[in-house]
């Protein structure tokens, strides 16, 4: 296993997360009464660098900002996680990325994303930052900025031995060209379903679905599950890692934790199931807290949780 702390890129978005809890959403015209409001920054770009730096990796994140007080914030947020912020662009023409989350009374979410200056992150930023893509020992990807971007991060970190990880979220048809740059693609059930056009309601639903997708050229797909864990498919490789249960707060920013920490485990040197088994308690502790950034678990917490779950 490899002894330094893995360098991880995160190509990625910035988000203030504006959250709402109530019992119930809002039907039609109806106004409700929530019980608690929050405001995080988020972004799964920025959720899973934040993530992985909590985790022990050297995290570099690529991305835009505005030049409002939402940017100023989020980049002083990255800076004190210790993350590299020097391909992070504040942008004069976009505000920054705003996101509004409403949660309901079992934890779960439903989200309105506005992504402002996220989707003018071009070409030509990646290139800017492409000796540091280089280094990499993972990229990390998601798609809530120009695909396009992502594409040349993902070209730049093949070409130099980096792994590539894939979040396909939120869910889009994926590029061939793009897919074929890919390592581990790292769906959650409903972005399954939109991709290999299979409905996943059983383990066996989930296997089929994988299979779909493994099948694009990926050398895994990693299908998280929610409570029923993660399943992982490789050429010659079948395994639903089982999740932890806790008790559930908040859901936001699970996949991201999940993200996150699998990317760290792999640079570390860890074989799939281990990084899989990781991800699953870093992602189970994410759930039992309000919020995206404030949720995600440090390694300590990560092995504390371990320990007591054995």
């Amino acid at each position: 296993m490899n002894k330094r702390n893995p360098k991880v890129v995160v190509v990625g978005s910035f988000n203030m997360d504006l959250v709402v809890k109530a019992g119930r959403r809002p039907q039609t015209g109806e106004t409700l009464m929530g019980e608690a409001f929050g405001m995080f920054i988020g972004g799964k770009g920025s959720n899973q660098a934040i993530a992985a730096a909590r985790l022990g990796a050297d995290v570099t994140m690529i991305g835009r900002l505005g030049t409002d007080l939402f940017g100023d914030t989020l980049m002083a947020a990255h800076t004190e996680e210790r993350i590299c912020t020097d391909y992070v662009i504040q942008d004069t023409e976009a505000g920054t990325g705003v996101a509004s989350i409403w949660i309901d009374a079992d934890g779960d979410n439903s989200i309105v994303l506005v992504p402002q200056a996220n989707m003018r992150l071009s070409v030509e930023d990646i290139e800017r930052a492409s000796e540091s893509i280089a280094d990499a020992d993972v990229l990390l990807l998601q798609l809530e900025v120009p695909i396009a971007a992502s594409q040349r991060a993902a070209e730049i970190a093949k070409a130099n031995g980096a792994t590539v990880v894939l979040n396909p979220a939120p869910a889009q048809e994926l590029p061939t060209d793009f897919l074929a740059q890919v390592d581990l693609l790292t769906p959650n059930e409903v972005e399954t379903e939109s991709l290999s056009r299979i409905r996943v309601s059983t383990t066996t639903d989930a296997e089929c679905a994988a299979k779909v997708l493994l099948d694009r050229g990926l050398s895994a797909v990693i299908l998280t599950l929610g409570e029923r864990g993660a399943l992982l498919l490789t050429s010659d490789l079948t395994q639903l890692v089982p999740a932890y249960a806790v008790a559930v707060v908040d859901t936001t920013a699970a996949g991201d934790a999940f993200c996150g920490a699998l990317a760290t485990g792999i640079g570390r040197g860890e074989n799939l199931v281990d990084a899989v088994a990781f991800a699953n308690a870093a992602a189970a502790l994410a759930v039992t807290m309000l919020g995206a950034a404030p949720s995600m678990p440090t390694a300590a917490q990560v092995e504390a949780f371990r320990g007591a779950a054995q």
